[in-house]
């Protein structure tokens, strides 16, 4: 659904975006992260057709921005760090009026912003002057003359910014709604609205890609080399105790440590980590059993996303600054 393909953007001498390459597949929600100044926001201007490439291409559902950028807009909704809204117009009168600029025939335009103020849940304030609506109305109001006319792709630039919590969990529940009817690129500077929010994650640092799109789970085993498993334990009559269980798991093939872990009332829980490029899960379960013992979870531990983040874009400026 997007392609990005050695797209770079230059103001004069100084390079915005270098040489980036990614694609985001119909109906995921992928976050863009990166530090301030990380050519971030370049590059969704890009893809909106805001900003022309350097170089590069870059296709929104098999169009390019350069040469068809009229099909393109068509089939992108975009909402702005700060909405593109008109006080002193109502809602209703507001997205009729977006809804004419991007082409809704007339016969359609009263169902449509019928359906997206149900939808972003602004039905109640539809007669509203926008300029009387909270932070958070504004801001769902915004994603309303985003998706008006129904586009295939959603571009979302910081939106929950200045949110008060509540209004942050309702706007990111009304994001995850519109997953599989559209691909949405989120940016946001909360790592915790990514993880909670989407499928996959781009990291930029400096221009360029720390990491293309993939799962924490992915980029952890990328940062590790390697994988970090969470087994649980239920002793019987107090066999095995904590020192034993912990043995016998370091005995396992593969394993490189085993941590103790704060676990549930009643329950042993160790963080077992791999040897470079080795996966223990199905010799952790069987060493468990063999044991007699009760194994009562297994599962893979991945890094925050906050902690990827800071390792991928602190490795990006050491490489950097070794050059």
């Amino acid at each position: 659904m997007i392609k990005v393909e050695g797209l770079t953007k230059r103001y004069g001498r100084v390079v915005a975006v270098d040489d980036i390459s990614f694609e985001v597949q119909k109906g995921q929600i992928v976050g863009f992260l990166g530090p301030n100044g990380a050519g971030k926001t370049t590059t969704m201007r890009v893809l909106t057709c805001f900003l022309p490439p350097t170089s590069g291409t870059v296709r929104i559902a098999g169009f390019d921005v350069l040469e068809q950028p009229l099909e393109v807009k068509r089939r992108i909704g975009y909402l702005p760090e700060s909405p593109p809204l008109y006080p002193e117009m109502e809602v209703t009168e507001y997205l009729s009026f977006v809804g004419r600029l991007k082409g809704i025939p007339k016969r359609d335009l009263k169902r449509r912003v019928d359906e997206v103020c149900d939808r972003c849940a602004i039905g109640e304030y539809r007669n509203k002057l926008i300029s009387k609506l909270s932070r958070g109305y504004r801001q769902r109001v915004g994603l309303a003359q985003a998706i008006i006319h129904n586009p295939d792709v959603l571009i979302l630039d910081e939106p929950t910014a200045g949110l008060d919590p509540k209004q942050i969990i309702e706007t990111r529940e009304l994001i995850k709604s519109l997953a599989g009817e559209h691909t949405i690129i989120l940016s946001t500077h909360i790592l915790s609205e990514v993880e909670q929010t989407c499928q996959h994650v781009i990291i930029i640092n400096k221009g360029r890609l720390a990491a293309p799109p993939d799962t924490v789970e992915n980029l952890t085993r990328r940062l590790r080399g390697a994988e970090s498993v969470a087994v649980e334990i239920e002793p019987r009559d107090g066999v095995p105790d904590a020192a034993t269980a912990q043995r016998r798991l370091e005995q396992v093939a593969g394993v490189s440590r085993v941590l103790p872990r704060d676990g549930r009332e009643g329950r042993l829980l160790f963080e077992v980590e791999s040897l470079q490029g080795r996966q223990v899960r199905a010799e952790l379960a069987r060493a468990v059993v063999e044991a007699g013992w009760n194994l009562t979870e297994l599962r893979p531990v991945a890094l925050s996303l906050e902690k990827i983040f800071l390792e991928l874009t602190a490795s990006e400026q050491a490489a950097g600054g070794a050059q």
